[in-house]
């Protein structure tokens, strides 16, 4: 009996997956727990359509974070922050304080874990940080560090 599973099972396949098992273990085990449904034509139509959501879904997502990166790309944002004698930083800038910076200056809200600086930002000057915005899509931006006033 053909099958589309709705969930993982272990030892016959993924969800979303079509196998072909056996009609007793269909029945008793896969039916009985909701794992799976008949490979009938209605099914097989309404699993299309639920693939070609996700992939419509998982598309927008990457124009999305690329729209994204074209707008922050070799874009420098400024940012202020106290320092003490020789110009070195009370504290360093944070990914944290980058993300409010970019939220602040564009409008484009840019998670924190997904910003990365090399190394550490503890004096005054320009520092490279890369933003990770999706699986295959990351941007380089600048980091200008000036003293508060």
């Amino acid at each position: 009996m053909k099958v589309i599973l709705l969930q993982d099972v272990r030892g016959t396949g993924k969800k979303g997956e079509i196998k072909e098992v056996k009609d007793g273990y269909a029945r008793n085990f896969l039916f009985a727990q909701k794992l799976a449904a008949e490979a009938t034509k209605n099914n097989l139509n309404v699993l299309a359509g639920q693939k070609a959501s996700v992939q419509h879904k998982a598309e927008a997502e990457i124009k999305a974070a690329k729209d994204t990166a074209d707008k922050l790309s070799g874009r420098t944002f400024k940012t202020a922050a106290r320092a003490g004698a020789g110009g070195k930083l009370f504290g360093s800038v944070t990914p944290k304080d980058l993300s409010l910076v970019i939220k602040k200056e564009t409008g484009i809200d840019v998670d924190k874990k997904k910003i990365s600086i090399q190394g550490e930002i503890k004096t005054f000057g320009t520092y490279e940080a890369e933003a990770k915005l999706h699986s295959g899509v990351s941007v380089k931006f600048f980091v200008n560090v000036s003293e508060e006033t």
